[in-house]
């Protein structure tokens, strides 16, 4: 597939059940353990408890490379967004997913919204020179491995079939 052509590779599985904007939750998702920023923002804000306890305070100098993460994530985030607009399909991982976006930031990253986040955590933690809070990047992004990605790879597997299994092959999960 081009890039100036569809973002989605056939859809095929089981159709999505009434959308959880409904008032019920779709049972064909990922079932993930918790929306994303919110794994990222618990554990900046853990960090940030920590730094006010026990402070590092690393050196400024880290705060200029803290910068260019944090834009960075905040770019791949903005190229990835309209994929899935364009494509029809929900970012939030609690809907089902109606397509496979294999375009893009995509063509790059199989997690490129959650590689955002991480580049996001660690450019805020290097900003504001707090070893805790890169620190505590490590258990958020344990927690995206085993709580959210596994869990997504195996729905999008059970979903999309042999189309994902192909990309999967062909695209790293991270970078």
């Amino acid at each position: 597939m081009s890039d100036g052509g569809a973002d989605t590779g056939p859809a095929s599985g089981p159709e999505s059940g009434p959308e959880p904007g409904g008032g019920m939750l779709d049972d064909t998702t990922a079932g993930v353990v918790a929306p994303p920023p919110l794994i990222f923002a618990g554990a900046i804000a853990l960090g940030l408890v920590a730094e006010w306890v026990w402070p590092t305070m690393l050196h400024t100098g880290a705060s200029s490379f803290g910068v260019l993460l944090l834009a960075a994530g905040l770019a791949i985030a903005v190229m990835t967004v309209p994929r899935f607009r364009r494509a029809r399909t929900p970012v939030d991982p609690f809907h089902a997913t109606r397509a496979l976006i294999i375009t893009g930031p995509f063509r790059f990253s199989r997690n490129p919204l959650y590689l955002s986040l991480a580049l996001v955590h660690l450019g805020l933690g290097l900003m504001i020179g707090s070893l805790w809070v890169l620190i505590m990047a490590l258990p958020a992004i344990a927690v995206m491995q085993w709580g959210v990605i596994s869990r997504e790879e195996r729905y999008l597997e059970g979903r999309f079939g042999e189309d994902y299994r192909a990309y999967k092959g062909r695209v790293r999960r991270w970078l």
